[in-house]
């Protein structure tokens, strides 16, 4: 950074170095070639392999189809390896991504802090004690500092049943005798008209308060903080004057469910290594997730307001999955977004069972399918266009996938159904015999097989050299490591056919309904995970039944995608039990360092939702919260084909631009 204030600096103190607040990015230049480079390299290699394959024996139209398809995956795929190679190796050498110095373990704690910051919780229709536990918690983590008075905290319910609504006032006005002192501290606004979901939520917040504040701290409705990161993360903010956004790596606690429980483990085991290797090559481009991450409001306001798009679904409409575009607008208009790889005290909850799971995953999909439209803003950064298009590409690469695999079972069939010609001409001497290139076919399932699981193989091996402490010792790390694979490849197969549908969905116009999300870990039952399997289960037994009769060789080779789409209910089912994941955390399989270490904020989190009781909160009349003093100052809506606004307005010319949008937004 080119400014900073002194204290920040990285200083020695009787030998301790403390860690620097500042963050530097050193050789961001090549850091995108390289890694095109590499990407570039592995693809042309494996599409070399694939076309050697193929040309003896004359391509056939199935067979272009499979060589592009597969060249299309195999950039995802390469570009996802090379990531978790980078991340590897920096962590190996205990090296920052962005500085590319010796990452410095001890830290200061004693810097001040300077400005006024709010700690933003949204919610909408979601369980009362869930969000009133977590936000309590958080309060309190900040309470017990001596920064305390810097912060106010600010609920911001979208709340559309009146049930729930009228529970979370009773939950409101016991939180504010619970908390006493530093009740006036807090302030609980709920909206009538909902406008703009998530988006309108943070606008109404920003507009009626926002300018009061340096920043604000985004939590989701499961989102917990300790102090320590929430202080950390402000420190940053004010140490880096350029930065508009920092993300942390909000990692999955308090699953109880055998799926929860593998969800959090493979977080664990593997985001810090992945989260380095995508801060490596994203340096200040970083891409925000929704929540668990700090925002400066100024730039926030001035540059993220956003419109609704032109057209119909799914790349006009309402901008659904509006973090990953935010960061973009913050980004285009000369602002900086980092992600920060230390994963302690940054906290989530994940959906417990598998349809749970898809359904989040059903509205990320379309979400992200638009940002496919937005490819085209003026003065995007390439990387921010790599992160929308890696975004869509993450779901889209499961159908290329389906078809490349259902294009390759045609292929097969026509084969084994029809004789093979080897005469094609009148005069020709000698037969064309079909050429089988053994080596080169062993090379690349090998190839394809090391960049499938190498990332995984990495992470363990780093958690074993590193960690292994945290997941109980080698041996129940090992273990644990071996059952997580297991049931990937488990469950790749049933997430392949969900994602495939949910794409399909969303290019045919079916829309989906932002709802609130499941957090609590729920036993699916049989009819449930029968109905959402039915229709996999009967294609995987058709497809199985016919290439087991006249492939055999390519049965084999599809057992383990077959497997899992066959056996897609009792693994639905099975792995939502509570019973079964709380017999693994005892035989010490998925077991994480917040569970042998428990984090303080953890732990308060853990005995009120025990002792949480919805019965006893009063059933009178609730006044209306008292909300903070207003101070008004409208969003700026964005128009995305001209270039951003000045970065640092000097004249008046923008802030009349903003009134006569706001009037004429509100006027609409």
């Amino acid at each position: 950074m080119r400014r900073c204030n002194e204290q920040t600096q990285t200083v020695i103190n009787d030998g301790v170095r403390a860690k620097p607040y500042v963050l530097r990015v050193t050789g961001k230049a090549w850091r995108l070639s390289l890694m095109a480079c590499l990407v570039l390299i592995s693809t042309a290699l494996a599409g070399y392999s694939l076309f050697e394959i193929f040309r003896p024996n004359r391509f056939t139209e199935l067979e272009m189809i499979q060589l592009g398809l597969s060249m299309v995956l195999f950039l995802w795929l390469t570009m996802s390896f090379w990531t978790a190679v980078i991340g590897f190796l920096l962590k190996v050498f205990r090296i920052d991504p962005l500085s590319l110095k010796r990452e410095i373990t001890e830290g200061d704690s004693a810097l001040p802090v300077r400005q006024r910051h709010a700690i933003v919780m949204p919610v909408y229709n979601e369980d009362t004690k869930h969000i009133m536990v977590g936000f309590e918690a958080c309060v309190r983590e900040v309470m017990k500092t001596d920064a305390a008075e810097h912060y106010d905290f600010y609920m911001l319910s979208d709340t559309q049943d009146e049930q729930k609504a009228s529970a979370e006032l009773r939950a409101w006005k016991r939180l504010q005798q619970r908390l006493g002192g530093t009740a006036p501290a807090t302030f609980y606004r709920r909206r009538e008209d909902n406008w703009g979901r998530k988006v309108g939520n943070i606008t109404d917040f920003c507009e009626r308060w926002g300018s009061q504040y340096e920043s604000m701290l985004v939590l989701d409705a499961d989102s917990v903080m300790s102090a320590e990161r929430i202080l950390d993360l402000t420190r940053r903010l004010e140490a880096n004057t350029e930065a508009a956004m920092i993300q942390t790596i909000p990692m999955p606690v308090r699953q109880d469910t055998f799926f929860g429980r593998f969800v959090q483990f493979a977080a664990h085991l593997y985001s810090p290594m992945l989260a380095t290797g995508l801060s490596f090559w994203q340096t200040d481009s970083a891409n925000y997730w929704g929540h668990n991450a700090i925002i400066r409001v100024a730039p926030f306001m001035q540059h993220c307001g956003l419109p609704t798009l032109k057209g119909r679904a799914p790349f006009g409409g309402d901008v659904l999955s509006h973090d990953f575009v935010e960061a973009a607008l913050l980004r285009r208009a000369g602002w900086e977004c980092y992600l920060i790889t230390d994963t302690d005290g940054s906290y989530e909850e994940v959906p417990g069972n598998l349809v749970d799971y898809a359904i989040r995953d059903r509205r990320w999909v379309q979400g992200n399918i638009q940002h496919l439209g937005l490819l085209n803003i003026n003065g995007l950064k390439t990387t921010n266009r790599l992160h929308f298009l890696f975004g869509a590409f993450a779901y889209i690469s499961s159908l290329l996938l389906f078809v490349m695999l259902m294009a390759g079972t045609a292929d097969a069939l026509v084969k084994a159904l029809v004789d093979p010609v080897y005469f094609t001409s009148a005069h020709q001497l000698f037969p064309d015999w079909q050429i089988a290139k053994e080596g080169l076919m062993i090379a690349t399932l090998w190839g394809t097989i090391a960049l499938l699981f190498m990332p995984k193989l990495l992470g363990l091996i780093l958690a074993m050299v590193q960690r292994r402490k945290d997941f109980g010792g080698f041996f129940r790390l090992l273990f644990g490591g071996v059952a997580e694979l297991f049931m990937a490849i488990l469950i790749a197969p049933v997430m392949m056919f969900y994602h495939s549908y949910f794409v399909l969905s969303v290019f045919i116009g079916h829309q989906v309904k932002w709802e609130a999300q499941t957090r609590e870990g729920r036993m699916v039952p049989w009819r449930v995970a029968i109905s959402k399997s039915m229709t996999m289960t009967v294609l995987a037994l058709v497809w199985a039944g016919t290439t087991f009769y006249y492939t055999p060789s390519l049965f084999l080779w599809l057992l383990p995608v077959l497997t899992g789409m066959v056996c897609a209910a009792p693994i639905i089912r099975l792995s939502s039990s509570p019973d079964f994941g709380q017999l693994c955390r005892r035989a010490g399989i998925f077991v994480i360092q917040e569970e042998l270490r428990e984090s303080p904020v953890l732990v308060y989190v853990r005995k009120q939702m025990a002792t949480f009781d919805m019965d006893e909160l009063d059933d009178s009349t609730v006044d209306i919260p008292t909300l903070a003093e207003e101070v008004p100052q409208a969003m700026v809506v964005q128009d995305l084909k001209a270039p951003p606004l000045p970065k640092r307005p000097s004249t008046g010319d923008v802030i009349a631009a903003i009134e006569q949008q706001a009037k004429a937004r509100h006027a609409a």
